[in-house]
């Protein structure tokens, strides 16, 4: 046991200083399909907001050469809680992508890192089809406009229109690029709210996840009342929608919805606080009805960055909460079967590591479900990647 910490776990720490290293969010792949290969971005100053000129160094740790550090590229267009949104490209262990900067235009480059052959996509992503044949996207500026630290910086925000009529979900086709608009900020914004118009109100796009059979895509729709256009508290309500824009279900409007995640390509797991629930919990939404189940109904108690473990057939959830009255976040397994909950480790957030710079563990998984990875700030040097063994306890047999 160390005073900034506690790991119940085989721990290591893959990254050091003195520059910092991350991966951002939770729902995407970091680790190739050899196992072998870790994704991160590196940046030399913590604790601002980015500006427009502020670059990140992209690179791949070799986890099988002494965790060596290869850079691969850069980007300017990031921030801290998502970074460039980079990623694998499912099942390669050659190609990755990531969001950049070019001119006044937000674009996407998808790069092999064996041949060094990078292709330009003309517009950003959001998230990635399992597929790996389609890009979801949407407005990077909108959402930097009402929720900076989401989108990318850009020169001049301006005053936000409150309904602007150029922003979309669009889907990208990968091999070529091609882009089709989905949806527009304005036909979602016409959809009542618990039959009340908010058309008059400042909303975004925000979140986007592509199901595990990639036929639908899950999106938030977030917005400000008209007087609220700079504060911090806003509204939200969870669509789903086929891959083409057609079939849109609104499957949450309690307001609450929060972190999410694909189970099957028929239910999503989600914190959040269903109409007719009296509490805020993780819950188990089926696709497309009102059906909706309690998740690790006191257990999981805490709102956090929730994934299934990948080839444990959605036994394990993988979890972490915002730092808690001391200032520890705690990283957890939960066993759905038996509704107990494997404590990984606990680590201390320092109090710089607040808003928009706060340091999230995000837990992710390797694609094989052993090794969990997670961005932490505990040992004083800044945020830095760590590496988790967790193959003795999804390989136990738990019943």
């Amino acid at each position: 046991m160390h005073d900034n910490f506690e790991a119940y776990v085989p721990i290591r720490q893959l990254a050091h200083g003195p520059k910092h290293h991350w991966f951002g969010y939770y729902d995407k792949e970091q680790v190739d399909s050899s196992e072998r290969y870790v994704l991160a971005m590196e940046v030399d100053f913590e604790h601002r907001t980015p500006r427009v000129d502020d670059t990140i160094g992209i690179g791949l740790i070799d986890i099988q050469e002494n965790d060596k550090w290869r850079d691969l590229g850069s980007s300017s267009a990031w921030g801290w809680q998502q970074g460039c949104m980079l990623q694998w490209l499912p099942g390669s262990s050659r190609e990755v992508i990531w969001n950049d900067r070019e001119g006044d235009s937000f674009i996407s480059q998808i790069l092999n890192v064996e041949t060094g052959e990078c292709r330009r996509l003309a517009h950003p992503i959001y998230a990635l089809s399992p597929d790996g044949r389609y890009a979801v996207g949407t407005d990077f500026r909108r959402i930097q406009a009402m929720r900076p630290g989401y989108g990318y910086a850009v020169e001049n925000v301006g005053t936000p229109e409150k309904v602007p009529e150029d922003v979309y979900l669009y889907r990208l086709e990968l091999n070529t690029g091609e882009r089709h608009d989905l949806l527009s900020l304005a036909e979602i914004a016409a959809v009542p709210f618990q039959g009340q118009d908010i058309s008059d109100g400042y909303h975004w796009f925000n979140h986007l996840l592509v199901s595990p059979d990639s036929e639908r895509f899950i999106f938030l729709h977030r917005w400000r009342d008209a007087n609220k256009t700079h504060e911090t508290s806003f509204h939200t309500r969870m669509f789903t929608v086929n891959k083409d824009g057609s079939d849109l279900y609104c499957l949450d409007d309690g307001d609450k919805m929060s972190h999410f995640i694909w189970r099957d390509p028929e239910h999503i797991c989600a914190w959040a606080k269903p109409s007719g629930k009296d509490l805020e919990a993780f819950y188990l939404f089926k696709d497309k009805t009102s059906q909706v189940e309690a998740v690790g109904h006191g257990i999981m108690v805490y709102n956090g960055h929730n994934t299934y473990l990948p080839n444990t057939d959605n036994e394990w959830i993988l979890n972490d909460t915002y730092p808690l009255s001391d200032r520890f976040q705690e990283l957890y397994l939960y066993h759905v079967p038996s509704q107990k909950r494997v404590e990984l480790g606990r680590f201390y957030a320092p109090p710089a590591y607040m808003g928009e710079w706060r340091c999230d563990l995000h837990p992710r998984s390797s694609q094989d479900g052993r090794t969990v990875i997670i961005d932490s700030a505990h040992d004083g040097n800044g945020r830095q990647l760590y590496a988790l063994d967790i193959s003795n306890i999804v390989e136990a047999g738990w019943t």
